[in-house]
């Protein structure tokens, strides 16, 4: 497995670094990969880069608190110093993109949007006012009452990430989340914010 790292600008100040000290993961007593120690700043952008079954997926499900109980994992696990790796994903405040956008197939398209919003956001106006926003910043300002099954896989991608930024991660994961955005929008989307 191999790590790239990319520095991008104008992060806040307090958005918080993560840590992975002595990571080491395995399945049925099968190590995945080696002790890993990686430090991302605020504004870094780590790539993880190995071949298929080499445990990226993995590495990702136990920084967010997803890691099935069939694996074993050692090490640690800090978002700024608070060690994650006994709390569940919940409290971990991770945001996680899939290759799949996952989206809720009952809702509307601000109904799923409105799910990200975190439960603390109560005034209606101040959540529709968001969902507005984003909804706006993705060029999809008209979708809101839209049944996502009528929208094309790209624009399914926007409102998967529109979700997650919504819910206000103080860290995010991304497993190959823009393969179906076109090379204008994936560059759009690496400098979004909500």
């Amino acid at each position: 497995m191999q790590q790239k790292i990319f520095q991008q600008d104008a992060i806040a100040a307090t958005a918080p670094s993560l840590h992975l000290k002595e990571l080491a993961l395995s399945l049925r007593s099968q190590q995945l990969f080696s002790k890993l120690s990686l430090s991302i700043s605020p504004g870094e952008i780590v790539t993880i880069m190995g071949p298929s079954g080499c445990g990226k997926s993995s590495l990702l499900a136990a920084i967010s608190g997803t890691l099935e109980r069939d694996f074993a994992l050692e090490g640690q696990v800090l978002l700024d110093e608070l060690n994650l790796i006994n709390l569940p994903p919940e409290e971990r405040h991770i945001g996680m993109l899939f290759q799949e956008d996952l989206l809720f197939p009952h809702m509307s398209v601000n109904d799923n949007l409105g799910f990200g919003i975190p439960a603390h956001i109560k005034d209606k106006k101040k959540r529709n006012t968001l969902i507005a926003q984003a909804l706006d910043e993705a060029g999809l300002s008209e979708f809101g009452n839209r049944d996502p099954a009528t929208l094309s896989g790209g624009q399914r991608a926007r409102i998967a990430v529109l979700r997650t930024l919504l819910s206000q991660p103080r860290a995010l994961l991304l497993d190959e989340p823009f393969s179906k955005l076109d090379a204008e929008l994936r560059a759009r989307f690496r400098n979004f914010r909500l």
